[in-house]
C-alpha cells in the first residue's frame, strides 16, 4: 500500500469518526447533550483514564518493529472504525439508550474506576512484554517472536482482555444502556480480530503456536 493510499485511508477514518461526533453534537433529541460539562463526575474521571491510556499507548507505539506482513488495509480500518465509534458510544449518552441498567451509586462508580485503572495496568504490563512485536493491526513483524512471558503465560491476548476490562469498568461507572452496546461492539470486534490473529500466528509459528494454545486461554483463564 502506497504512502498516499495510507494517508487517504487515515483521512477517511478520521472523517467517519468526526461525522459520528458531529451527528451526536448536533442532535436535537432531548434530553441528550454532548458537552463534557454535562457528564457526571464519575464519567469525567473515566474519560480522563481513557485519555491517559491513549497518551501512554501513543508513546509506547513508537517501539514497534518494521512490518513483514499484515492484514489487508480494509480489515485494519474496519476494526479501527468500530473501536473509535464504540468508544464514543461508551462515553457519551446516546438517544434512546440512556435508560439505566444499574442504579446510580458512588460505590459502583468507585468500583468501576478501580477496575478501569487496574486493567490499564494489565495493558501496560502486557505491552512491555510484547515489546516491538506490538502493532495496531494483525501482522508479523521483522524478527517476530512468540511471546510467552508475563501475562502471556496465561492468556494469548491480554491487551484485548485489558481493553475489554476497561470497558466493563466504564460500564459500571455509566450504568446506562449505551455503555453495554459499546461493550458488545468491542466484543464483536475482538472476536473477529482474535480469529484472524490466531490464524496468522498459527501459519507463522506452526507447532509452537499449537502448543501455546493448548496451555493458555484466549482472553479469560478458565472461561475463554
Amino acid at each position: 500500500m502506497t504512502k498516499t493510499a495510507k494517508t487517504l485511508v487515515k483521512i477517511g477514518v478520521a472523517a467517519a469518526v468526526g461525522a459520528a461526533l458531529g451527528a451526536l453534537m448536533t442532535t436535537s433529541f432531548a434530553p441528550f447533550t454532548l458537552p463534557l460539562l454535562d457528564l457526571p463526575n464519575g464519567m469525567r474521571a473515566s474519560l480522563a483514564l481513557w485519555v491517559l491510556f491513549s497518551v501512554y499507548w501513543s508513546i509506547a507505539a513508537r517501539d514497534s518493529a518494521p512490518t513483514r506482513s499484515s492484514e489487508a488495509a480494509w480489515s485494519r480500518q474496519l476494526h479501527a472504525s468500530i473501536a473509535n465509534i464504540a468508544l464514543i458510544v461508551l462515553i457519551f449518552p446516546i438517544p434512546g439508550l440512556t435508560r439505566r441498567f444499574l442504579p446510580s451509586s458512588l460505590l459502583l462508580t468507585i468500583a468501576g474506576l478501580t477496575i478501569q485503572a487496574a486493567f490499564i495496568g494489565l495493558a501496560a504490563w502486557a505491552r512491555r512484554h510484547l515489546g516491538s512485536n506490538w502493532s495496531r493491526e494483525v501482522r508479523i513483524a521483522s524478527g517476530h517472536q512468540l511471546v510467552r512471558s508475563g501475562p502471556y503465560r496465561f492468556v494469548r491476548h491480554p491487551i484485548y482482555t485489558a481493553v475489554l476490562g476497561m470497558y466493563v469498568g466504564t460500564c459500571l461507572v455509566s450504568g446506562e444502556l449505551h455503555s453495554i452496546v459499546a461493550l458488545a461492539m468491542m466484543l464483536a470486534a475482538y472476536w473477529r480480530k482474535i480469529r484472524l490473529e490466531e490464524r496468522v500466528l498459527g501459519e507463522t509459528f506452526h507447532a509452537d503456536h499449537d502448543d501455546y494454545r493448548r496451555h493458555t486461554w484466549a482472553l479469560i483463564p478458565g472461561l475463554y
